[in-house]
């Protein structure tokens, strides 16, 4: 039986047993000892949807106010004569045919890929590529756009993404360990209440079930939510 370290011990004492306020369950979360590194706070949101219906599988993309202290990797499929303000606005790599090539070639150094609607036909080759790993553009998650050099951007600076998985969840980033509980929490505000403006018209009962806040090697924390105790009762 592996053995348990005193680090998880301690945490586990801590780790509530009950719901939390959202303030105080990211003071608790705070208080867990953790690694050396600066561990990435997540929030995990269980929701009451039917993922076998196209219409109640969320996806989407949302700008958090105090950023996610991570900057990513973005390419950007443009005509030329966008192409250089998009490397201005923090792409890697910019342009159409060109930047097809060089992913068929092997190129995949990128976190996000965010497209014009006029190049989706030039990309449409590369769906076999970077759809298993979730990274061909689509307009449900703000990622194909006219305007892309603001999505570049937004992008660059960690805007977040999101979708659900099979079993009804919603992941998403929040921050780091290191920023202040006052951030992370409007942070959690502001991506709890997307989730909730893209409640799909067809749900029926509770929408949000479930909410739990954990760092990289943390134990979860449950955050209180109106309704969700009755539903999972």
């Amino acid at each position: 039986m592996p053995k348990i370290s005193k680090r998880v011990k301690h945490n586990l004492s801590l780790q509530p047993k009950t719901p939390l306020e959202p303030a105080s369950a990211f003071s608790i979360l705070k208080k867990f000892q953790g690694p050396k590194f600066d561990q990435t706070v997540e929030v995990a949101i269980y929701l009451g949807v039917d993922t076998k219906q196209a219409d109640q599988m969320l996806r989407g993309s949302v700008s958090l106010p105090k950023g996610i202290g991570k900057s990513k990797r973005v390419v950007a499929f443009c005509s030329s004569d966008k192409a250089k303000a998009a490397l201005e606005a923090g792409a890697v790599k910019a342009g159409g045919e060109d930047l097809v090539a060089e992913i068929e070639g092997g190129f995949m150094d990128f976190d996000v890929a965010v497209a014009t609607p006029d190049m989706m036909r030039v990309i449409s080759k590369l769906g076999r590529v970077l759809g298993p790993k979730g990274l061909m553009p689509s307009p449900k998650n703000g990622t194909v756009t006219p305007d892309v050099v603001t999505a570049t951007r937004e992008f660059s600076a960690g805007k977040v993404e999101y979708r659900t998985d099979k079993q009804g969840n919603v992941h998403a980033v929040i921050g780091k360990m290191s920023f202040p509980e006052a951030d992370l929490l409007e942070n959690y505000n502001a991506f709890v209440s997307t989730i909730e403006r893209a409640r799909p018209s067809t749900v029926k009962g509770a929408y949000v079930k479930k909410i739990v806040v954990s760092g990289t090697m943390t134990p979860g924390v449950q955050i209180r939510y109106e309704g969700a105790e009755a539903a999972a009762a």
